[in-house]
């Protein structure tokens, strides 16, 4: 039983006897007030009966003196504060000097007295206190001649009615006390202790690999013997089930109350962090400088990494370390190397570190281009092992490493956020150095099997380096499992299936899945923008482009052979073969963002792909209209959401991705509730979007049958899927991915 369980029983005990001793306590008080006030009232009556007889001859003879001296011989006795006699007209002619206030204040009782020639009474305060007067009318005949007042002291009323309630409060605290103490002892020995034995003696039987004496010693009260006759039954799960079950119970969150947005996250790492620096490191940098004439412009590269990272860093500030790749980025920084950024609204600073000409072609375009990335991606690729890129790439990893070091150096207790597989060695050399600071790592890649990645030489070297990290994230279970398989295999470590947690040498490494997402509300605001003036933008850019079709498909990626475009294109050609009705209906627009690397295995893929565009169209060109469109060059953020806004369907068909944003931002996009997705189920996103039309990219004829679906869609059927995936996309945002993986970074002691 958890704490809070305990705390509501007790809370509801304290609640129903605090109820019950109110309800008494206010009936005791009651029932207090009435009696007192009538016994004062009746004793007052009583003294007023005998007074009056000793009073009357006095006032008759007016005998002044004599009158002041039987109120002064009965003032201030006991609860009786004092007398007053007056006349028919309501003058004072005689009072006690120990009356609480002036004469003047009983002056509406004793004309109510006059008035109605009978005796009148009330309760005032007077003094701080609390008073019962009463008028007895003064007669001759029958004739009102005067009035005494009788002015008592009522403040013992209140007094006895507070000593009730703090005796009762006395007593039901003392009663709350013990019945806490009962409660506690109760459910200590009858379900905490019982409870305690259960768990210690399973996770001894976990421990032991073996479930074979599994509670066999423990003595369970007769409440669990049906629990414990129960568990003796289960058998051992396998190890890979509870990790996919413990981390799919982890990953259905609670809905919350609402999106987790920018300015949500701003509040939630301001409290979580409490001015503890962010440093975020990775290979491509989220601004470059370039030349362009006289002009130095500034570009955002195409990276999924960046689309994610880029707003949270915004929206926390702190220090991004990057590779400085532009050629007028060293133009720009200061003697330290360092440039606010984004230009326009400077939020966070950008470190630029440089790299020669041979570690760029070594770290870079060797080893972690053509040995790491086909590495971790199953398109078939085969990866290239150069002992000299290797070296290379632990040179440039130590030179990021110092660079990091050099910029904690003054900071306390640091959060250092390393992206993907270019630092897979830096976290070991970071927490060596400064065993203070809490050091994550995301890999953006997908983890290939532990079979698959025991091909590479180094494998050991880069899982220690990895392992040096506090918190490692992935984009799904599945990377994430394949990833613990990896480390059983090939290193000894101890690992906690239960926490999801790798211990080597007395270093604690949490690995946990992640799914990264996109900025759903300024994706929605860039299509905002277009759906303002929707008619004209779709006219006018189809117009520009020279295209001419009733319904249009958009695909938007890097160069790059992973990305199955040339596969994309088989399926398109397989398309218009077997449905030639939409021929002069239907264009694709392919967008593809050049890549940094000018090799010749990629300037070879690009002549490729120009050449397939080239011969598909001329396949199937008719009159002012042609199949397809090929867009290589960078598109920026608005650009790209027009595309979104107007294409029927979009195709996002990688071989093998660790999640692939270009699906979510399509979808956040599409604020009409309109529009197909059909996406590759080799992606990360495949496993959150299920009303995604799922193909797998190599099969041609799955990709034409799913663009014809597509097309022949109902439109209350998109709607439908589209909305269902809005809603996966606006309630993980990356906000929220941010503030989960802030938050359990920051949860590391």
């Amino acid at each position: 039983m958890r704490a809070y369980n305990l705390i509501i029983i007790i809370a509801a005990v304290i609640i129903v006897i605090v109820s019950g001793a109110a309800v008494l306590t206010y009936k005791e008080i009651g029932e207090q007030r009435k009696n007192d006030v009538v016994d004062l009232q009746y004793r007052t009556k009583l003294l007023a009966d005998s007074l009056k007889e000793a009073v009357e001859p006095y006032y008759l003879g007016k005998s002044t003196s004599a009158l002041q001296k039987i109120v002064d011989k009965f003032a201030d006795t006991e609860r009786l504060f004092g007398f007053a006699v007056y006349d028919s007209q309501g003058t004072e002619v005689a009072a006690s000097k120990e009356l609480p206030e002036p004469g003047s204040i009983y002056l509406d009782t004793v004309m109510a007295a006059i008035s109605a020639n009978e005796s009148r009474s009330e309760f005032m305060g007077g003094g701080g206190q609390r008073l019962y007067i009463l008028a007895e009318p003064l007669r001759q005949n029958t004739n009102v001649i005067g009035v005494f007042i009788i002015v008592q002291n009522a403040s013992y009323i209140d007094i006895n009615a507070r000593e009730i309630l703090v005796s009762h409060v006395i007593r039901l605290s003392i009663q709350i006390i013990v019945y806490i103490l009962l409660i506690y002892l109760v459910v200590l020995w009858m379900i905490w202790i019982p409870v305690r034995k259960l768990a210690n003696s399973l996770k001894s039987g976990r421990a032991s690999g073996s479930d074979e004496h599994l509670l066999e010693h423990i003595n369970i009260n007769m409440f669990f013997q049906p629990l414990v006759s129960e568990i003796l039954k289960i058998k051992k799960s396998l190890s890979e089930a509870r990790l996919a079950a413990s981390e799919e119970a982890r990953m259905r969150l609670e809905k919350l109350d609402s999106p987790w947005t920018a300015h949500r996250l701003k509040e939630f790492t301001q409290d979580m962090l409490r001015g503890r620096p962010i440093v975020v490191v990775s290979h491509l940098e989220p601004y470059k400088h370039v030349n362009e004439g006289a002009a130095i412009a500034v570009r955002m590269p195409a990276s999924g990494l960046l689309t994610a990272i880029e707003p949270v860093i915004q929206t926390c500030g702190g220090l991004w370390i990057a590779h400085g790749s532009g050629d007028a980025d060293r133009s720009v920084v200061d003697e330290r190397d360092r440039i606010q950024v984004p230009p326009e609204n400077p939020k966070y600073t950008l470190k630029r570190i440089w790299l020669s000409a041979e570690e760029e072609k070594g770290y870079s375009h060797g080893f972690s281009d053509q040995a790491m990335y086909p590495l971790c991606l199953m398109s078939h690729t085969r990866p290239v092992f150069r002992e000299k890129d290797w070296q290379t790439y632990q040179t440039v990893n130590a030179k990021f490493a110092a660079a990091v070091l050099a910029e904690i150096e003054e900071m306390s207790r640091p959060l250092i956020l390393i992206q993907d597989f270019q630092f897979s060695l830096i976290a070991r050399v970071i927490k060596q150095k400064r065993p203070d600071a809490v050091v994550g790592i995301f890999w953006h890649l997908p983890w290939v099997s532990a079979e698959a990645f025991s091909i590479c030489p180094w494998r050991k070297e880069i899982l220690d380096g990895i392992l040096g990290a506090d918190l490692i994230g992935f984009h799904t279970r599945s990377h994430f499992a394949n990833f613990i398989k990896t480390v059983a295999r090939e290193l000894e470590a101890k690992i906690d299936y239960d926490r999801f947690t790798v211990t080597r040498g007395g270093h604690t490494s949490h690995i946990k899945a992640y799914p990264i997402s996109v900025a759903y509300e300024e994706q929605a605001k860039l299509s905002n923008v277009a759906e303002q003036v929707k008619d004209w933008n779709k006219r006018e850019l189809l117009k520009v482009l020279g295209v001419k079709a009733e319904y249009i498909g958009v695909g938007v990626d890097r160069l790059d052979h992973v990305k199955g475009i040339f596969e994309r294109l088989t399926g398109l050609e397989m398309f218009f073969d077997t449905y030639p009705q939409f021929l002069g209906r239907f264009t694709f627009i392919q967008i593809c963002s050049p890549s940094e690397t000018e090799s010749e295995t990629y300037l070879k893929f690009v002549e490729r792909l120009n050449a397939e565009f080239d011969r598909i169209n001329a396949k199937f060109r008719i009159p002012d209209w042609k199949p397809l469109l090929f867009l290589a060059r960078h598109h920026s953020h608005e650009e790209v959401s027009r595309f979104y806004k107007l294409a029927n369907l979009c195709l996002v068909t990688p071989l093998h991705d660790g999640m692939n944003l270009v699906a979510k931002e399509f979808v956040a996009s599409r604020n009409d509730e309109m529009g197909v997705l059909i996406l590759s189920q080799f992606t990360g996103a495949a496993e959150e979007l299920k009303e995604a039309l799922i193909v797998n990219p190599y099969s041609g004829k799955q990709i034409a049958q799913a663009i014809h679906a597509a097309l022949k869609m109902n439109p209350a059927e998109q709607k439908r899927r589209m909305r269902r995936m809005r809603d996966v996309v606006k309630s993980y945002t990356i906000y929220r991915w941010a503030a989960e993986f802030i938050k359990d970074i920051a949860a590391v002691e």
